[in-house]
């Protein structure tokens, strides 16, 4: 018998499908934002490297590197598979208005979601010079491909807008960073506002749907488990996760469904929806046999040693001589200490689709605002 996790997104993909073909297709492809969770190809195709151009990423499904952080697919991949839609051209894939027509990837791995002043003020540096004012501009840049104003809108219109889990790595600078958890806190409503600020942009431009999907328990990553081990952190007993970690992603979640909730008031002739990511992950870290993965939920599959399988140092993380990679990373929901495998990623996709009803007729601007 399949895993639960597989059958689940074959339902709801069925159901999906059987929408589309009962109604007039209105999504030509998706405009996404976003971070390493979502990035099929931008650092690679920019750098001709980065994390996820080696093996054994990208061995699952797709048999080689791509620049996606996985063992296979992201999230992203999986809902345009639903909504029988082309995957995005990564933008720095592309060049012309032909290459951007049916759809856009700007997620770039290690992307933050505040620009690298804001942190400089605080004495930090980011790891990238990527933010989303950098993805922004680039968002630009494609729709004046399009030509006139009218033509423009009328792009933007067609285009699903997917907005990634955006705040990972700011928090990971700050916690890097040896600041307080009350200090790292006052980072939230400036993440969220540059977040809001992508989509008050989006709409500007035509967008009429746009996905805002939430942030995943930070607190169960191996990566933050490994950084904390042995340093007297409070552990959830159900779990084995970091407390003061999941506590901050759901204290972000909260804030980002208020500004969904403000935009939707804002904007009552557009689908703003809210993509809750955190309780998907976290139901199966808590019950991983019942999604059919094994019973290491908070080990990486491809990685160091150690607890969690995860080097802080980073001296034998996956891909780098002296990582080692699991026999079936299907079991797993870590790749490789901050990414999802294939398996885990297609069934947060699953739940954000049922969670956001989304088919390819969109949802109407009554409900969007209700």
């Amino acid at each position: 018998m399949a895993p639960l996790a597989s059958r689940l997104f074959l339902v709801v993909l069925a159901l999906v499908r059987a929408f589309s073909a009962a109604a007039k297709p209105h999504y030509t492809g998706v405009l996404s934002f976003g971070d390493s969770l979502a990035d099929t190809g931008n650092e690679l195709a920019r750098t001709g490297g980065g994390l996820a151009s080696v093996p054994p990423y990208g061995e699952t499904f797709f048999g080689h590197p791509t620049g996606r952080a996985s063992d296979g697919r992201v999230v992203l991949d999986f809902i345009v598979e639903a909504l029988g839609m082309p995957s995005p051209k990564p933008y720095f894939a592309g060049k012309t208005a032909a290459d951007f027509r049916r759809g856009v990837n700007f997620a770039y791995g290690g992307s933050t979601a505040l620009g690298p002043e804001f942190f400089l003020s605080r004495g930090l540096r980011s790891f990238v010079p990527v933010s989303l004012a950098n993805q922004t501009a680039w968002f630009k840049n494609v729709v004046q491909l399009a030509g006139s104003e009218q033509e423009q809108r009328k792009l933007t219109a067609t285009l699903l807008v997917m907005m990634g889990e955006m705040g990972i790595n700011d928090y990971l600078v700050a916690i890097t960073g040896k600041l307080s958890d009350g200090e790292i806190r006052t980072f939230v409503p400036h993440i969220v506002r540059a977040i809001r600020d992508v989509v008050t942009d989006v709409i500007g431009a035509g967008a009429k749907t746009v996905v805002v999907r939430g942030m995943i328990p930070l607190g169960c990553q191996p990566q933050m488990l490994a950084l904390f081990e042995g340093t007297g952190a409070a552990y959830s007993r159900a779990t084995g996760c970091l407390t003061r970690l999941n506590d901050l992603a759901r204290l972000h979640n909260r804030a980002l469904m208020r500004m969904v909730l403000d935009l939707r008031r804002a904007h009552r002739g557009t689908a703003i929806l809210y993509a809750d990511q955190y309780d998907p992950v976290a139901a199966i870290v808590l019950s991983p046999r019942k999604y059919g993965l094994g019973d290491r939920p908070l080990a990486a599959c491809c990685g160091g040693s150690g607890t969690y399988n995860f080097d802080s140092n980073y001296a034998t993380f996956c891909g780098v001589a002296g990582a080692t990679t699991c026999t079936n990373p299907s079991k797993y929901v870590s790749w490789d200490g901050i990414h999802m495998t294939d398996a885990a990623n297609r069934h947060v996709a699953g739940a954000v689709l049922r969670s956001t009803m989304l088919r390819q007729t969109p949802p109407t601007a009554d409900l969007a605002s209700s």
